[in-house]
């Protein structure tokens, strides 16, 4: 993706379902949970750059013994400074204990981080926080063990400010309006309340209270906390959690829009967001992996039994269609090709901008997630030339002579790298510098490939803002001097804020959203500006249930072809010598592409919640008013 974009976070939960003793004799170390959290972590990285977590939990320990460890990091490189503290901890022990070197239980006693139960994070600041208190997992400390929570989630909720309310109207005093800590309050307020209903059981059962604590956590219903605390949860998410005595779940909300998946054996239980990071930790195929239908939590209990349950009965299944083109690992089976299937079915658009003139195109892409769809329209392109070929050789198969044949046959789809990041460079401007000859600078180009008498048609998988398009990459494509230079999304227009995940959450920021205000202005048409502006407005203390994406009035007298020709003009510059066309995806290919993951409200404003309508509308208010706030 040429604009920078934050995005989704990762989560990754092991349960060890066998004694340290078993991992160390099998596997040569205690500290195998910690070692496959830190490759799980690491595979995720794409998740999260902002900072990274982790956390631990010890099982049957003595009172008085430490059982919950946690370490977070937001600097630069959160990953592998949360691990190399957890090291440098037990480094440090081990080596102060020669005695630990060969004593499991010493281990475990003694040394932070070792345990059966552990929880990672890797995270995007949404909201541009990056302090540490930002960063997951969260902690709500008790002194009863199964009082303690750690959560940790991939989610955005819509309507954190109502959740907020309620909590306060139980009496309780949330520290921050933050959507993480609304959930764990929410989550930890059910707990409490269950804990005190089974201890008021064990007193009545003739139980003490040292012999109730057991009890109590034998006879936790994970499923039905998760139920009371999520039935007013309106948004998209994977919430994962640790309960101090050793429970564990990771909950999917019911349209699915966040991924979880999970895999099981009778060694270890393990969840994450992505399910080639779990194929490639444990070496194990794909139909191994399970994903977590939504609505569904999937509970591991104490005792190392493993369930999923329904919570929430599912809505119809929108995942996230961004997941697909860009955010997930493209080594996953089944987005591969859906990725290279993108890049198919946008070559018929291609060849009506180049002519058919395969012959002096050169095809190439923007580094780095846009390279698989680039790899499916070329395919498509070389089947195009395939069958050109076999035209040219059926219609002159009496006239071809032997060096003819060689001349048709030899005609190839030309493909160059033309675009290279300068990662280092990309890293040193921060996302709202002005600094506008850095930001030019962002991609080198190769030179001596292009031809003044060339197309160049240049793959991307997504076009958000176009800042990069823009300031760097067209004006660099340009001096390469083609005569036309074509930018192919493999996504459709983006035109709509997300509320579950993703960082665009202002309108204004958009380019499909300023191509159509522009034409809005252009043919007289502000009306529809303001029309749209009253009716936001007017559902403002409306029920969510009951509001409308009016916001969807806002594009409608124009065809996509016609914002995609402003988009085009709005990209380029007096300077510009080249001829510019930008080219989207449809919604319709998109989901022939991606079957699975049908969520598309950034395209479409079909927004999943009833919170979505209220933000998207809240979004189009504010731009109306000049509010330089966000919907959510």
């Amino acid at each position: 993706m040429s604009d920078a974009l934050k995005h989704e976070c990762g989560i990754a939960l092991v349960r060890l379902l066998k004694p340290l003793e078993y991992y160390k004799e099998k596997y040569g170390s205690a500290f195998y949970g910690i070692q496959k959290m830190y490759l799980l972590m690491e595979k995720q990285h794409n998740r999260g750059q902002d900072g990274a977590g982790f956390a631990s939990i010890k099982l049957d320990v003595k009172p008085g013994q430490r059982y919950i460890s946690r370490v977070r990091s937001n600097q630069q490189q959160p990953i592998q400074d949360v691990f190399a503290q957890i090291n440098g901890r037990i480094s440090e022990e081990m080596a102060a204990h020669p005695e630990y070197a060969n004593d499991v239980q010493l281990q475990k006693d003694q040394l932070p981080y070792v345990g059966e139960l552990f929880l990672g994070h890797v995270r995007y600041g949404t909201f541009g926080k990056n302090s540490i208190e930002s960063v997951h997992p969260f902690l709500r400390q008790n002194n009863w063990m199964h009082r303690n929570l750690i959560v940790a989630g991939n989610f955005n909720l819509t309507n954190v400010k109502q959740l907020f309310d309620s909590l306060v109207e139980l009496g309780q005093h949330p520290k921050e309006l933050a959507d993480t800590v609304t959930v764990m309050e929410k989550i930890g307020h059910f707990l409490d309340d269950e804990v005190s209903d089974l201890y008021q059981d064990c007193k009545n059962e003739g139980y003490s209270k040292q012999e109730a604590s057991p009890v109590i956590s034998e006879r936790l219903n994970i499923a039905r906390i998760l139920k009371r605390a999520s039935k007013q949860w309106d948004g998209g998410y994977a919430m994962a959690g640790l309960i101090g005595h050793g429970d564990a779940f990771v909950f999917r909300d019911p349209a699915g829009i966040r991924p979880a998946y999970y895999y099981q054996d009778d060694e270890v239980a393990v969840v994450a967001s992505e399910r080639p990071v779990i194929q490639t930790v444990f070496n194990v195929a794909f139909d191994d992996v399970q994903e977590l239908e939504p609505g569904h939590a999937i509970i591991i209990k104490k005792s190392g039994k493993v369930s999923v349950e329904e919570i929430i009965p599912a809505l119809p299944k929108k995942a996230c269609s961004f997941e697909r083109i860009y955010f997930s690992r493209g080594s996953d089976a089944e987005i591969y090709e859906e990725r290279k299937h993108l890049g198919k079915l946008v070559l018929p658009d291609v060849l009506k901008a180049i002519d058919d003139d395969t012959d002096n195109t050169v095809f190439s892409y923007i580094p780095n997630t846009a390279e698989t769809s680039f790899y499916g329209m070329v395919e498509a392109a070389q089947d195009f030339l395939n069958d050109r070929k076999n035209t040219d050789i059926l219609n002159n198969r009496n006239t071809l002579t032997e060096e003819t044949l060689k001349d048709l046959l030899s005609v190839k789809i030309r493909t160059e790298k033309i675009a290279i990041k300068d990662a280092k460079l990309r890293t040193f401007i921060t996302e709202d510098s002005s600094r506008d000859d850095l930001v030019a600078h962002v991609y080198d180009v190769t030179y001596g490939v292009i031809k003044p008498t060339d197309n160049l048609v240049i793959i991307d998988d997504s076009i958000v803002r176009g800042t990069t398009l823009k300031m760097s990459i067209i004006k660099m494509m340009d001096r390469l001097n083609p005569k036309r230079i074509v930018v192919v999304s493999s996504a459709p227009q983006i035109r709509y804020p997300d509320c579950y995940g993703i960082d665009m959450a202002k309108l204004e920021g958009l380019i499909a959203f300023q191509a159509a205000l522009a034409l809005l202005k252009e043919r007289g048409m502000e009306h529809i500006i303001e029309d749209v502006y009253k009716k936001s407005k007017a559902q403002e203390n409306l029920a969510d249930k009951d509001v409308v994406n009016y916001v969807t009035e806002f594009y409608a007298p124009f065809t996509d072809q016609e914002i995609s020709d402003k988009i085009a003009h709005m990209l380029t510059t007096p300077e510009t010598k080249a001829e510019v066309k930008i080219i989207f995806q449809t919604v319709d290919n998109l989901h022939v592409a991606c079957p699975k993951n049908l969520g598309d409200w950034y395209f479409t404003g079909d927004y999943p919640t009833p919170g979505g309508n209220r933000v998207v509308n809240r979004a189009f208010i504010n731009f109306y008013e000049g509010n330089d706030a966000r919907a959510y």
